[in-house]
């Protein structure tokens, strides 16, 4: 099941350029592939001065997640609820600018453990079969009005 840009936009809260991925190539119950050459792209909203740090390829493997986990919910026949990045671990990247790349990324993540609100996911960037970055991260929800934050 391939998704493009238009179905990704209804099941995460990011639009327009902030939405970074462009298709889902695959996706099962524990797992996704998305691709993207949005990296490319100089009207990137995450770039800064014609660069795009690496520590950014962490956002494109959360949103591969969050993709997923409202294709989860989706599948359940429930919607997501709205989460947030609550934690980064074990980052590791191997380039120097995510914007000099020229193959397109394929972002993957892997949910290790969680439910439908606290999940945590291993995510991969690549480029033609070269890993990027790497990570741990934790998705939380977003807290009600009135909660402790």
């Amino acid at each position: 099941m391939r998704l493009d840009t238009a179905q990704i936009q209804t099941l995460i809260s990011h639009a327009g350029a902030m939405c970074l991925l462009e298709a889902v190539t695959a996706w099962d119950e524990d797992s996704i592939v998305c691709v993207t050459q949005t990296h490319r792209d100089p009207a990137n909203p995450l770039r800064r001065q014609g660069r795009l740090a690496m520590l950014h390829a962490c956002e494109y493997g959360a949103q591969a997640a969050a993709i997923h986990g409202g294709l989860r919910a989706q599948a359940a026949g429930q919607t997501a609820p709205a989460g947030y990045l609550a934690a980064l671990r074990d980052a590791r990247w191997f380039a120097a600018d995510l914007a000099a790349v020229d193959a397109p990324l394929e972002v993957a993540a892997r949910r290790l453990l969680g439910d439908a609100a606290y999940c945590i996911y291993a995510i991969q960037v690549s480029a033609a079969g070269q890993v990027l970055a790497e990570a741990r991260i934790t998705i939380a929800p977003q807290p009600k009005a009135g909660d402790c934050a």
